[in-house]
């Protein structure tokens, strides 16, 4: 009913950028908050950063000052600017948007399929 369509990861050396993309897509999703999750080989998923529809913002202390989180509420897409790169950031990254459908009042969470995003050193 909701798809969340992801683009931006790739391979990237230590202090390089990358952008990633996420847009949802396939009913009318009214958004509470959208944001991004990651992933590294043998760990949890965790946190990366959130944005509501209002506009605030969280980031993981790891990413604080290096990444930033943007929003096109018009397009329901959430953005993830992300700089100074290095080898620990390397992870698929997921994303989150939760809402509601329609005219309907239960919030509802949707994950993207993930992207790869490498840094080497």
């Amino acid at each position: 009913q909701v798809q969340l369509v992801e683009s931006g990861g790739g391979l990237v050396q230590a202090g390089g950028s990358l952008r990633l993309s996420c847009a949802a897509s396939g009913s009318i999703f009214n958004v509470n908050a959208m944001g991004w999750y990651r992933q590294a080989p043998g760990k949890q998923r965790d946190l990366v950063a959130v944005i509501t529809s209002g506009g605030s913002t969280n980031y993981a202390d790891s990413v604080k000052g290096r990444f930033t989180i943007s929003r096109d509420n018009a397009k329901i897409t959430v953005y993830l600017q992300m700089n100074s790169l290095k080898p620990e950031d390397t992870a698929v990254y997921y994303c989150n948007a939760r809402g509601t459908i329609g005219m309907g009042v239960t919030q509802r969470q949707y994950w993207g399929q993930g992207t790869q995003v490498t840094v080497s050193s």
